[in-house]
């Protein structure tokens, strides 16, 4: 909607209420919540899972109830697992949402009253100050001084002027002056939620680790029904009955396959997601912790991720000198480090206070509070660095005259009147302010020490002043001005911005910014934090926009003067590649990117919804060194998979090669069915699900992510497969053919397949150091399964269940050294 005129009284209640019932709430749109039956749904179409619930249909018919519902027990376990995590993600998720939710100050019935920002409806008349967030799209009707951040929408850290008559976006910040609007669009008609309808529309990719176990998954199934089919026509062959070797071939469908994998998937990303939460992270998707193991590439947005995301005067000069400005963002510690006399520097110091439309309160706890534009903030923080005083200037010389700062003249000139005389001060763009200096003659060396100062990186202000006996016409403010100096702002690098940085490299992930600042801001600091080092090349938003930047994406390190679009050229480029790229922002300019990431991790302080929306991980306390953590725990989840991987397919190839060969060295059925289940609930069960619980590896964090096309069994891990099971198989297979009772002797392969497994399982753990009992979860889960495995062949009612009997304490320790075999000889070769 086009609001037209507006009534200086602004809308009524009822009229008020009458337009929001039609236009609805001023919320960006978002994607339905699934329901619970769709959650259910989502976890139930991975292939080995519907294969389950057909092995278990299958042998529901024929009458095996017992076998059918340990099938159903592992199915409703896996599912209750995966549906759990979603379901809590987004309760903390909607948590999050609830805090961040802004307000507004409207006038209603004449009077002004503060609103929840989704109340605001088009006609409504905004009051905007230094601090509002502007609550949706308007037209300014009333502004003096103002100017907005729009960082949130455009990805440029410097505030702009905004003036009667033009446009302000929601979701942007006022950060100086005041003014009033009429809203023109809400909700989804607003450009804040045109974004956020774009990200709805846009599909969210699968994960590497979705993309490889689905394939996994796929090839599981065929490999299994072929085995069964073969087992199943080979009992035929040999004549035994149809409903026996159906069961027997189901019964080796659920042992070939690794049914706990998504168990074990499930607990491993649960798990991580949960240390996530305890460094300050919210995972929105839980695939999302396993995905941050595979990337190759970081792509950070600069301003606030990178950065400080807060203007901060780094040097100072004055024609006598120059100073070096220490501290931290708005802390009140820090000096000013120089070798000419301080005293030099009072007049800039007074004149910096005085044209300055910012406040700062405080200290508390070390900080100054902040109101209005924060690079104005920063000369006032300065000041205080230099004389603890000099804010009192404001007093001493009260403003009784000004003109704004302007984005054509590019300076701000305020007028002053003290106890006995005049003073013009004019703050500005050094091209703008030094040519109005009465002695032309110092401007020359300022504007080589600006252009120093500007190729360092730095937005350079120049800051002059004139005194008058009397008060000065308007055309004296033009001109007569005396230098007092330059002062070199920038927004710093994070203090663990670098160390991020060297953690990514040293992991194999290489980083590269993005930044709608100027391409020698962006270098400065891509310097600085060491991402020059991969990538020496900057590349700008026109050369993305024509495609230029494709031939040599391996060579950039820094995008800058990037438009919103630009992101998600950017982040297509790198996946074109072959690379797994996680994003970082903060901003709505960066939800589509975020979205179109194979990871996108928002910003949860600053971060605005749909920023957070479009991302698969929200980093409540900004650190970006959560990141890091993040990558750990996501290749400590890849390498618990392949650890489960190898031990559950090997156990379930051991049990197929034991069926197969078992009739051809003379044992015609080596196992039977409701023994098969038990061998694979018991090995697959507990001990499967602990190896989600496995802890790092320092070695996989300076191992580099393997290719999304790798399959998860690469790296030779298929011959490992082959060659655990096969040893597996033959100490069960040795075991029957030396069984001295022909009635014990599936008791015996089926007591040496199951400890043989278990032993399997402790040789294959992580590597540990200490008690930490906490990280001994598999050694539990081992010492439980052999008890029940044991169980099994020495209590009576399992014996009628299974089919097993007892056997003498001797030949149990003979089988139990057998069964060690395979641990023993794994646990050596990986030694």
């Amino acid at each position: 909607m086009t609001a037209g005129p507006a009534d200086p009284a602004g809308l009524s209640s009822a009229d008020a209420e009458s337009r929001l019932r039609e236009f609805g709430p001023n919320l960006p749109p978002r994607a339905r919540p699934r329901s619970f039956v769709s959650r259910v749904v989502g976890q139930l179409r991975d292939p080995t899972i519907l294969l389950l619930i057909a092995a278990a249909v299958v042998v529901t018919v024929l009458g095996d109830v017992t076998d059918a519902g340990i099938i159903a027990a592992v199915v409703v376990l896996n599912t209750a697992i995966g549906v759990v995590q979603e379901m809590r993600a987004a309760t903390a998720l909607a948590a999050l949402d609830e805090l961040s939710a802004p307000q507004a100050t409207v006038r209603r019935d004449g009077r002004l009253v503060r609103v929840s920002g989704a109340d605001v409806v088009p006609g409504d008349l905004l009051r905007l100050e230094a601090g509002d967030i502007v609550a949706a799209d308007g037209e300014l009707t009333a502004a003096a001084g103002l100017q907005v951040d729009e960082s949130a929408m455009t990805g440029e850290s410097v505030p702009v002027g905004r003036g009667i008559g033009e446009p302000v976006l929601g979701g942007t910040v006022v950060t100086r002056g005041r003014g009033g609007a009429v809203v023109t669009r809400t909700g989804a008609d607003s450009g804040l939620g045109r974004i956020a309808t774009s990200l709805l529309a846009t599909g969210i990719r699968p994960t590497p680790l979705q993309v490889r176990l689905a394939r996994l998954s796929r090839q599981l199934v065929v490999l299994t029904l072929a085995l069964a089919a073969l087992v199943l026509g080979l009992g035929l062959l040999r004549g035994e009955p149809l409903d026996d070797m159906v069961i027997l071939a189901v019964s080796l469908a659920v042992a070939a396959i690794p049914e706990s994998l998504p168990a074990v998937v499930s607990i491993a990303l649960a798990l991580g997601a949960y240390r996530m939460a305890r460094h300050s992270a919210l995972v929105r998707r839980l695939p999302a912790v396993e995905t941050l193991g595979s990337v190759t590439v970081l792509a950070s947005d600069k301003t606030g991720t990178l950065t400080e995301g807060r203007m901060v005067v780094q040097e100072l000069w004055t024609p006598d000198g120059s100073w070096l400005v220490t501290g931290r963002g708005y802390g009140a510690d820090g000096e000013l480090l120089g070798t000419a006399d301080p005293a030099t520097l009072d007049l800039m110091m007074r004149d910096l206070v005085l044209c300055n439309d910012a406040r700062i309160d405080g200290p508390q706890a070390g900080e100054w509070a902040v109101i209005g534009d924060p690079m104005e903030a920063s000369l006032l923080v300065a000041a205080t660095k230099h004389d603890g005083s000099v804010l009192g200037s404001r007093g001493a010389w009260p403003r009784v005259d000004e003109v704004p700062f302007d984005s054509g003249t590019k300076q701000m000139t305020t007028v002053h009147r003290g106890a006995d005389s005049w003073l013009v001060v004019c703050k500005g763009a050094p091209e703008a302010v030094l040519d109005r200096l009465a002695d032309p003659s110092g401007a020359d060396e300022a504007r080589r020490i600006a252009g120093e100062l500007a190729a360092r990186g730095f937005r350079v202000l120049a800051v002059a002043d004139a005194s008058y006996d009397v008060s000065p016409g308007a055309g004296e403010l033009n001109s007569g001005l005396v230098l007092r100096g330059l002062a070199a702002l920038s927004d710093p690098a994070r203090e663990t911005a670098r160390e991020v940085v060297e953690a990514c490299r040293a992991a194999g992930i290489r980083t590269v910014m993005i930044t709608g600042d100027h391409p020698a801001t962006a270098r400065a600091i891509a310097e600085e934090l060491t991402i020059t080092r991969e990538g020496p090349e900057v590349a700008d938003g026109d050369q993305v926009r024509r495609g230029e930047h494709l031939d040599r994406v391996d060579r950039i390190g820094v995008y800058a003067r990037t438009q919103p679009e630009n992101k998600v050229d950017i982040v297509a480029a790198w996946q074109r590649r072959g690379d797994v790229v996680a994003m970082t922002g903060d901003g709505v300019n960066d939800a589509p990117a975020l979205r179109r990431a194979d990871i996108g991790i928002a910003m949860g302080e600053r971060g605005t919804e749909v920023a957070r929306q479009a991302a698969d991980l929200v980093l409540a306390d900004d650190d970006l060194r959560t990141v890091v953590v993040a990558v750990g725990e996501g290749r400590r989840i890849y390498a618990n998979i392949r650890r489960f991987l190898r031990y559950g397919l090997s156990g379930g190839l051991a049990e197929v090669l034991v069926l197969v060969v078992g009739p051809f060295v003379g044992m015609a059925l080596p196992l039977g069915p409701a023994q098969i289940l038990w061998i694979n609930m018991v090995t697959h069960g507990l001990p499967g699900v602990a190896f989600g619980g496995e802890p790092m590896d320092p070695d996989d964090m300076r191992r580099p992510s393997p290719p999304p096309e790798r399959s998860v069994l690469g790296r030779g891990l298929v011959t490992q497969i082959l060659a655990t099971g096969a040893l597996i198989a033959a100490v069960a297979v040795v075991a029957g053919l030396t069984c001295p009772d022909a009635d014990a002797v599936q008791t015996w392969v089926f007591l040496s397949l199951g400890l043989a497994q278990l032993g399997v399982a402790l040789a294959l753990r992580a590597p540990r150091s200490g008690p930490a009992w906490r990280s001994r979860g598999l050694e539990g889960a081992v010492v439980l399964a052999g008890l029940f495995q044991v169980a099994a062949v020495v209590w009576s009612p399992l014996q009628r269940l299974l089919g097993t009997v007892a056997i003498s304490p001797v030949h149990a320790a003979a089988l139990l050294a057998l069964s060690a075999i395979p641990g023993v000889a794994l646990a050596l070769r990986r030694r």
